[in-house]
């Protein structure tokens, strides 16, 4: 390494220092008022002080997690079980006894100490070398009776004239220690804020519970869909084509030149109802994912909407065949929400595939330039899309001030 990369990485530890030495102060505050609450248990006031101060302490931790991620460029994850917003008796019960409570306090209570500490000695071992360094210009100007100190008294020239190896020494000490400390102190962070194997073991039991629940719901929503198009669409030609052929054979032993016209009449009833069917089976798993992928079906989408749709796959790679399915219904079902309600000339749709640590993750994003406004709460159609998404583990963010533009955003987890 370079000197001058070394001296800036000096440099960057002991900045970091002083900021944690002067951030310890709030960590000793927030441990005194952690005692105080503790002895305040007593009264309902001590109960209801918990909530907020948990808020807080949490806010503190995570700004302790940001400026450690900054100094070591290694995101610590922030998992916090929710909180509730009225929390009652046995919420903040719960609050107490929880790990996440016991991990934050400790590391107020050791950051508090060890950070003010190491701020200090950031901020003196510097100023001690720069002092000892120029002792020789002005110890003669002291009072006899008011000699320098130093490691000893400066009270002749011969002593002046050690103080650049004193100099040289704290200098020395400084150049070691100061970044030392501070990836003890970024250590102490990572170690004490990160959550725990079995912290994250239970969050994702957590998330999969959550996950279940969701597929659960999709797949009795679907379940109730098909349900309704057989009941309201299918079914109904059917009774129509049984009707029809009644009549025919009615007909047949009364007026046989009236049965031919109503025969033709129910095969066409019967075709209709075959080519419901047929687009009801086809929204269960389309054919064309398997024959075009995903890339040729949302291609097809595109080609039917009504607004011009501008379709960028340059970066997407396949997929599980469920993720595939999920991202081409999400899909179709956005674009039936513009066509329906956004008023726009143009829709944007990108598609593509990220791969990250954990495995690679499809990016489905709809822009359109519509009026804007809308409202999960207000219809279906973005609520189906979130349950879909849900039911993979997910996440959707829709953005849509009025006036637009709207920007639907959906990652899926394909997996490794």
């Amino acid at each position: 390494m370079k000197r001058s990369a070394r001296v800036a990485t000096w440099w960057r530890a002991c900045r970091f220092l002083m900021v944690e030495g002067a951030a310890a102060v709030v960590s000793l505050a927030f441990v005194v008022a952690g005692l105080l609450i503790a002895a305040l248990l007593i009264l309902v006031v001590g109960w209801l002080l918990v909530p907020p101060y948990v808020r807080m302490l949490r806010f503190w931790a995570g700004e302790a997690r940001r400026r450690t991620g900054t100094y070591t460029g290694a995101v610590i994850v922030d998992r916090y079980p929710p909180l509730a917003d009225q929390p009652g008796f046995a919420d903040v019960r719960t609050l107490l006894a929880s790990r996440s409570v016991r991990r934050d306090f400790a590391w107020v209570t050791v950051h508090g100490f060890t950070a003010l500490v190491a701020g200090f000695v950031a901020v003196v071992l510097p100023l001690a070398a720069v002092n000892s360094l120029v002792i020789p210009a002005y110890w003669w100007a002291m009072p006899e009776d008011e000699p320098v100190g130093n490691i000893y008294l400066v009270t002749s020239w011969p002593l002046a004239a050690t103080m650049p190896l004193i100099a040289a020494a704290y200098a020395g000490i400084a150049w070691w220690l100061i970044p030392a400390m501070a990836r003890a102190i970024a250590a102490l962070a990572t170690t004490l804020l990160a959550p725990t194997r079995e912290t994250e073991l239970s969050q994702r039991v957590s998330a999969l519970t959550a996950s279940r629940a969701a597929a659960l719901d999709a797949h009795s929503a679907e379940l109730r869909r098909i349900e309704r198009d057989l009941h309201d669409g299918a079914q109904n030609r059917l009774v129509a084509v049984v009707m029809m052929l009644g009549l025919a054979e009615r007909s047949l032993r009364v007026d046989p030149d009236q049965a031919l016209p109503q025969l033709l009449r129910a095969q066409d009833a019967a075709s209709d109802a075959l080519s419901e069917l047929r687009t009801l089976v086809h929204d269960i798993y389309p054919p064309i994912l398997d024959e075009l992928g995903l890339e040729g079906a949302v291609a097809a989408l595109a080609g039917r909407s009504t607004v011009t749709c501008i379709l960028d796959v340059r970066n997407l790679h396949r997929a599980p065949a469920a993720v595939e399915a999920a991202a081409y219904f999400v899909v179709a079902e956005a674009l039936t929400n513009v066509v329906k309600h956004s008023g726009a000339d143009t829709v944007h749709l990108t598609i593509s595939t990220r791969s990250g640590p954990t495995g690679s993750t499809m990016i489905i994003e709809v822009v359109d330039d519509g009026r804007g406004g809308a409202d999960e709460s207000a219809g279906s159609g973005v609520r189906g899309i979130r349950r879909r998404v849900a039911a993979f583990e997910g996440t959707m963010t829709l953005d849509s001030p009025l006036g637009g533009p709207t920007t639907l955003e959906v990652e899926l987890p394909c997996g490794f």
